[in-house]
């Protein structure tokens, strides 16, 4: 028996199928860099096969769900940081990364960002920095 599976949705189709994007006319809207950076990050993901965007938009739903189980509000403040958590299981589940790795890069970001004079960029500190892409 030969099972086909629906292609996996593009472009327009990937965007309208999310809950609750934060969007404008022109698309997705970001208040800080880091959302861009997480909503690049799954796209980029999907992409390259390590998941698909139906997995994606499901485990993005079920984090917005446990959210407002949890009677968190429902005002988009804090979108992207489910994003980010729904992102973060993904990558654990599919073993693109340890949990105990992105909790220490979590906290070596959190530790620059408290040493950071304020104006200044946050860096991490020699050895935390993400490997040079050749």
């Amino acid at each position: 028996m030969i099972t086909l599976n629906q292609p996996d949705p593009t472009g327009a189709e990937k965007l309208s199928s999310l809950p609750q994007l934060p969007r404008d006319v022109g698309g997705p809207v970001f208040a800080e860099p880091w959302q861009a950076q997480a909503f690049a990050l799954a796209v980029r993901l999907s992409e390259e096969g390590h998941f698909t965007w139906k997995e994606w938009a499901a485990t993005l739903a079920a984090e917005l769900k446990s959210a407002a189980d949890r009677g968190e509000p429902d005002d988009g403040s804090h979108y992207y940081h489910h994003w980010l958590a729904a992102l973060e299981r993904l990558v654990a589940e599919k073993g693109l990364a340890e949990p105990a790795a992105l909790f220490a890069r979590k906290e070596a970001w959190a530790e620059a960002y408290r040493r950071t004079p304020h104006g200044k960029p946050v860096e991490l500190a020699a050895g935390l920095a993400p490997p040079a892409r050749r």
